[in-house]
């Protein structure tokens, strides 16, 4: 397998994505049920068409951005078979100008999860985790997984946790089982204590606690925002306000594609009211700091 070395020109991008699914891998497999996807594409409104990792090389490349690509492995919560991070590093490294890869480790597995994590950065290069506590069902608070985050603190990369209420299982009795509590960003405040060396980003608005998300970010200098998962003419006036000032330096432009367009999500960016200095820290530089990829 060729291992994944980012060739990217950050001058000539626009913007770099940081939250980017891979919905289905060579053989044609999602990372999730069929019955939870449904359930999230009734929950934003549409069935999204989902691309393969080279399609999404392409769509990137046609607007002059770079994206952060991933699954979630969720194998022990919902008995599913994950998509490859192996095949998604591979993918990104024939597209090393666009594509950033993540990997992902079911937390519950162990130290399974801990040697599965070491072989994707040295033999793959991934160049991140992502990780879904909801979905995978733990809470990353939790003693047993802290062998877990001070292994990927010493491989020296961030991990992206999701937050907030999810389109997974929305609408289904009872969510599908789901519990949102997981996804508590304050769950991860003592992990980001314990790991300082750790950078941990808070994926998406963290509704219904974005109050605590915003807290964490300004306090610990190693707590992120993505800004994904939600149109930019939804955040709240408090999460704007902060965007452009105190935690400029704190927060990503982020997707959450296919659920959400890179181009609906810059659109709507573009109308808020934030000051001019916040917006290239927010599209661009800030990830590129975080990535290492001055």
């Amino acid at each position: 397998m060729t291992r994944y070395e980012p060739a990217i020109d950050v001058s000539s991008l626009r913007a770099i994505d940081t939250h980017v699914h891979v919905q289905f891998d060579s053989t044609g497999r999602r990372p999730l049920p069929d019955d939870l996807l449904a359930a999230m594409d009734r929950y934003f409104g549409h069935a999204p068409r989902a691309l393969s990792i080279d399609e999404l090389a392409d769509f990137y490349r046609e607007r002059s951005m770079a994206a952060v690509v991933f699954t979630v492995d969720a194998r022990t919560a919902m008995g599913v078979v994950p998509n490859s991070s192996e095949e998604i590093a591979a993918g990104a490294a024939r597209h090393p100008d666009v594509l950033i890869p993540f990997g992902s480790v079911d937390p519950r597995t162990g130290s399974d999860a801990i040697e599965l994590a070491r072989r994707l950065v040295a033999d793959c290069g991934v160049r991140g985790f992502k990780f879904h506590p909801s979905v995978q069902a733990f809470d990353p608070s939790g003693d047993e997984y802290k062998p877990l985050w001070g292994s990927i603190e010493e491989l020296g990369v961030p991990a992206i946790f999701h937050t907030g209420q999810t389109g997974v299982g929305a609408g289904l009795p009872g969510g599908a089982g789901i519990k949102l509590r997981y996804s508590n960003p304050m769950l991860l405040d003592e992990v980001a204590a314990d790991f300082p060396g750790l950078n941990i980003i808070l994926a998406h608005p963290s509704v219904p606690w974005q109050d605590e998300a915003l807290s964490m970010a300004a306090h610990k200098a190693n707590v992120f925002i993505d800004l994904s998962g939600w149109s930019p003419k939804y955040f709240s006036p408090e999460l704007v306000r902060q965007a452009g000032s105190i935690l400029q330096d704190k927060m990503l432009f982020g997707s959450d594609f296919p659920a959400l367009t890179p181009d609906r999500w810059l659109d709507d960016f573009a109308r808020l009211e934030l000051k001019d200095a916040a917006r290239p820290k927010i599209l661009k530089d800030n990830a590129v700091r975080l990535l290492g990829l001055a």
